[in-house]
């Protein structure tokens, strides 16, 4: 991304100051406009709007740029990205994540800490901008509508420092870049917690509603947004900080579920929060508007498209991005005979048919009019070849049909239930059998109006009942918990399903807690601060993965090309 790459050179010293535009001539005695200010930048309502709006692209690109996405889940026990017969091995780099023994000398610690302080500077750039707008009628602006869009820009910058926190924890506070040539000190954890915290709430009063924006509401930090992102400092508090945040976590939750902060609802099918309609469904607390046409980061290399098998694009009809190549699928719950692993981490697909009767453990399907069916890629996928003959889709080794399981070996043209004599399953031995692949936003036709237009969904609804649902288990109240839980769950199951919880919550324990968050929040690039969050991220075990030696790895190191560049910053603990 053009964005990134300008950004990427700039951060890496923590230099925030924007470039000084000079006139490329030799002649001495012309006037050289080199100074670009707010005052003569911004002439027009546009610009304002424009330089607002700034920051929000390489926001939504965030979402998966800079290997955040990676990071957040090939580090857990969700994803993998094994070496498929020499595809992805990429020098050992996806086997570092998997087992935590990345090093600053990997370019994602300094490409995830690059992306994130990209979008701080912008943030705070522009922040700056606006904040230096002494007469808002200037520009056919209200004093309320400017200090709402400054509002934004700090909650903005809120979601990116929160999220650097959570990866790196000893983080420099950006609170100016204009005539800045080097960031400042790194701050302790619990600092910039307190000022993520307050810039949230100074921020919030002066946030629109979800309701005032009307159909214009996606991708813009409203009040209840804020309160989510509220929501996630305190409940990871503890982690952060050492002093956990539960009681007010709850409460903010309990605001936001009696329409304290604007009024959200959740869907009635699983899928809606994904779908094409999801940028004005009830259940999007913030998320990002994508469309084919322009934007749509998360259908892109770095997200869900590289969650597809190879040639799964013709199972779906959908052949406007090409032929897939399947970076991500999930971890397996069972070894190559077909024997379920015994650890309790892990096994996310097993995770999801301890309740048989889910409507998501379906064959992900496209039913025509913009509909679908099922969330996974799994077993044979057929379709309609170019010669109107039924095929099936094939390997790029063999040609021979691929039939995708929750294992991992060296399958090749083994039909389903044969033995086979190489029993390895590890990250170095793998397939292109290999593997269940999750699908959670749409892959409609190619013919389909409605094709790659859904928003992403950065927060939404569910996420208060299950923050709740998680504060409330804490307290010891088991039957708060499941109430919350089921009320999300329930379109995940036929009426009066036998899986949802009983409602005095005696089935929930720590670990059914943690498998619920992942069967709900699958691929929603948050596994790592949940495992974390309930103290299993270095000492659990799971597929092909020990626990680590000590619990150093629950950050990532600041990486190489980051200090060499930026001596007043000290190395994380551990690296």
């Amino acid at each position: 991304m053009k964005l990134n790459r300008f950004f990427s050179s700039t951060l890496r010293t923590l230099g925030l100051s924007g470039l000084l535009l000079t006139a490329g001539c030799t002649n001495l005695d012309e006037v050289l406009y080199d100074r670009i200010t707010s005052e003569n930048f911004l002439q027009t309502k546009q610009d304002v709007v424009r330089d607002f709006l700034r920051a929000f692209e390489h926001a939504y690109w965030s979402i998966q740029g800079g290997s955040t996405f990676m990071l957040q889940e090939n580090s857990t026990d969700e994803l993998m990205t094994p070496n498929r017969q020499g595809d992805w091995f990429d020098g050992g780099q996806y086997q570092r994540v998997h087992n935590h023994t990345w090093t600053p000398n990997d370019g994602y610690t300094s490409d995830a800490w690059n992306a994130l302080y990209g979008g701080v500077t912008l943030a705070t750039n522009s922040l700056e901008d606006l904040q230096g707008i002494t007469d808002p009628e200037r520009f056919s602006m209200t004093r309320a509508e400017l200090d709402g869009m400054i509002a934004e820009l700090r909650t903005l910058r809120a979601w990116f420092n929160i999220r650097l926190l959570d990866m790196y924890r000893n983080i420099v506070l950006v609170k100016q870049v204009k005539g800045q040539t080097q960031g400042g000190p790194q701050v302790s954890p619990q600092e910039a917690f307190a000022y993520i915290e307050q810039e949230l709430k100074e921020s919030l009063p002066n946030l629109p509603t979800r309701q005032s924006l009307g159909a214009n509401s996606v991708g813009r930090w409203t009040q209840g947004g804020a309160a989510a992102l509220l929501t996630r400092l305190y409940l990871n508090a503890k982690v952060y900080t050492g002093t956990d945040r539960y009681a007010d976590c709850a409460t903010v939750c309990t605001d936001m579920l009696a329409g304290k902060y604007g009024q959200y609802a959740l869907e009635t099918r699983w899928d809606a929060p994904f779908d094409y309609t999801n940028a004005t469904s009830s259940e999007t607390v913030f998320g990002f508007p994508g469309s084919f046409g322009l934007t749509h980061w998360q259908y892109d290399g770095g997200m869900y498209f590289w969650m597809l098998p190879v040639n799964a694009t013709f199972y779906f009809g959908f052949t406007d991005f090409g032929t897939a190549n399947p970076k991500y699928a999930m971890q397996p719950g069972r070894d190559v005979d077909s024997t379920e692993y015994s650890f309790a981490l892990g096994k996310p697909y097993i995770k999801f048919q301890k309740y048989p009767d889910d409507v998501r453990l379906k064959t992900y399907k496209n039913l025509g009019n913009s509909r679908r069916e099922g969330m996974f890629l799994q077993g044979y996928l057929p379709y309609v070849n170019a010669n109107g003959n039924v095929d099936t889709v094939r390997s790029t080794k063999g040609p021979y049909p691929l039939f995708f399981r929750d294992q991992v070996g060296l399958f090749l043209n083994a039909k389903p239930g044969t033995r086979i004599t190489n029993k390895t399953s590890n990250m170095n031995n793998a397939d292109q059998n290999s593997g269940i692949y999750p699908v959670k936003y749409p892959y409609y036709p190619s013919s389909d109006p409605n094709k790659i237009s859904s928003a992403y969904a950065e927060i939404r609804f569910a996420e208060i009942y299950y923050s709740l649902a998680e504060c409330k288990y804490r307290a010891g109240d088991k039957a708060g918990a499941a109430a919350l839980l089921n009320t999300v769950r329930a379109r995940n199951y036929p009426t009066n399903s036998p899986s949802l919880y009983k409602t005095d919550g005696s089935q929930l324990t720590d670990q059914e807690m943690l498998d619920e968050w992942g069967r709900e929040f699958l691929v929603e690039g948050r596994r790592r601060t949940d495992l974390v969050r309930w103290g299993v991220f270095n000492t659990g075990t799971w597929w092909d993965k020990q626990p680590d030696a000590d619990n150093h790895t629950a950050i990532f190191p600041i990486g190489q090309n980051v200090l060499n560049v930026s001596t007043q910053l000290k190395q994380n603990p551990g690296y």
